[in-house]
């Protein structure tokens, strides 16, 4: 297997995203498209790319995340999460996980 950074990747027209209310239990799944943003309760989650491995689409996906605090528009999260290691890049928040599952591509 190849380092990931010597992995041929192709870019996904959007991504699945699912994010866990911590408080209530309620995870939410969306569809997310690149350049697109979605408000869910107080954040709001952007996403810049998706990104696949070429050999292997279903394997994982790489996407790179904007997530705002919808009332003070501070910046929480700025980066890229990988599907198959979501702790390696977490979105560290007291009330929600956020994480990505995989890239679209229509």
């Amino acid at each position: 297997m190849l380092p990931a950074a010597a992995q041929s990747v192709a870019a996904g027209t959007g991504a699945s995203i699912r994010a866990l209310d911590r408080l209530s239990g309620e995870l939410t799944d969306f569809d997310l498209r690149a350049g697109a943003q979605v408000s869910l309760d107080r954040l709001n989650i952007a996403l810049v790319e998706c990104r696949y491995p070429v050999d292997n689409p279903a394997g994982d996906a790489f996407a790179f995340l904007l997530i705002d605090d919808a009332d003070s528009g501070s910046r929480l999260f700025e980066g890229w999460m990988v599907a198959s290691s979501p702790a390696l890049n977490p979105f560290d928040h007291m009330r929600y996980d956020v994480w990505v599952i995989r890239c679209t591509s229509s």
